[in-house]
């Protein structure tokens, strides 16, 4: 039987929920878990408050097998993201000596003063692992199966691709895409008996505009190579037929 794995991120920030900031890694964690056979299942926006990252962190982890979150976890006031999510796993938040020493020992290489806000960067829950951060050195953490990350895009990229050969990966899910010249209006009945008729696959169907026309384009999906062809089969006669009657 192909192997389900399954994702959330939760995505912390006033900044994307005013619109300040535009997020950039949704996108990004939905490629690279496609790629690797995990399905991104859910996806939450909360602001900076400890109630809510530690009650969003709680529902997540227990749902899904994977957690990734985004952003709080600088050396500012409204960072806490660390104290979240140690507040969600019922254990302290405190300054990891590695964490602390490797900061420490950057800032002073480049003369620059290691303040009481940039210390803050060495704080994680207790019992976490490092997720290293080539980018900027301040590390993101892991604690159980959530995964903590910065928001600034190409840090979290970064620390991403030193997630990724850490986690269990699941079988991919495989596609085909049937143009149809019909709009949902027409074909959404037919379409709906498919997708009973073949319960192993997902069946979706996103309506297109241009040129002044409308018309569908349909995507079936399955972890089985012959799931998935079967399925194509019968929306390519389907596709055919209402052309022929049209």
């Amino acid at each position: 039987m192909p192997e389900i794995v399954t994702a959330a991120m939760l995505v912390i920030g006033d900044e994307i929920l005013s619109g300040r900031t535009k997020d950039k890694n949704i996108g990004h964690l939905a490629d690279i878990m496609t790629a690797i056979g995990i399905d991104l299942k859910e996806v939450r926006i909360v602001p900076d408050e400890e109630d809510e990252i530690a009650a969003a962190v709680n529902a997540l982890r227990t749902r899904y097998t994977y957690l990734f979150t985004t952003g709080g976890i600088g050396p500012t006031h409204d960072d806490i993201t660390a104290d979240s999510i140690a507040r969600a796993f019922g254990v302290p938040c405190e300054y990891d000596a590695k964490a602390y020493a490797m900061l420490e020992a950057s800032y002073a290489e480049r003369g620059i003063e290691f303040t009481e806000a940039r210390k803050r960067m060495a704080r994680m829950p207790r019992g976490a692992d490092h997720i290293d951060n080539p980018v900027s050195i301040a590390p993101g953490f892991r604690i159980g199966n959530v995964h903590v990350m910065a928001g600034v895009p190409s840090i979290f990229q970064a620390m991403l691709d030193n997630v990724v050969p850490t986690l269990k990966a699941g079988t991919k899910m495989l596609s085909a895409t049937v143009h149809c010249p019909f709009g949902e209006g027409l074909i959404g009945g037919p379409l709906a008996d498919i997708q009973r008729a073949h319960p192993e696959t997902i069946i979706g169907s996103y309506p297109k505009y241009g040129d002044g026309k409308f018309w569908t384009e349909l995507v079936v999906r399955a972890r089985r190579e012959e799931a998935l062809e079967v399925a194509r089969k019968d929306v390519e006669a389907m596709v055919a037929g209402l052309s022929a009657a049209s």
